[in-house]
């Protein structure tokens, strides 16, 4: 668990560098922003292959971390989210 951790902690500036990058040049709503930020960890993670000796499982778990620690995992359950990330033109 501690080399999971560890390799989360290495993914979560990427990540958190992809999903910024995809919320301000793409119109989405706020609301699944966390969904996409997962997904994005879940990739990155798997696309870590060449970086790590970990299984692809334990390779995810550490990029769902990563995602869901991108964007706050309170965000999921707390906070009302409404409204696009980028205005429209």
């Amino acid at each position: 668990m501690e080399q999971v951790l560890i390799f989360a902690t290495v993914l979560l500036p990427i990540v958190t560098a992809v999903v910024e990058l995809v919320k301000r040049t793409v119109s989405l709503p706020k609301n699944i922003i966390p969904l996409i930020s997962l997904v994005i960890g879940l990739v990155v993670g798997a696309a870590g292959y060449p970086f790590s000796d970990l299984e692809l499982i334990l390779r995810l778990w550490a990029g769902g971390f990563a995602g869901l620690a991108g964007t706050g995992l309170f965000e999921l359950a707390v906070n009302k989210r409404e409204g696009r990330t980028k205005d429209a033109a």
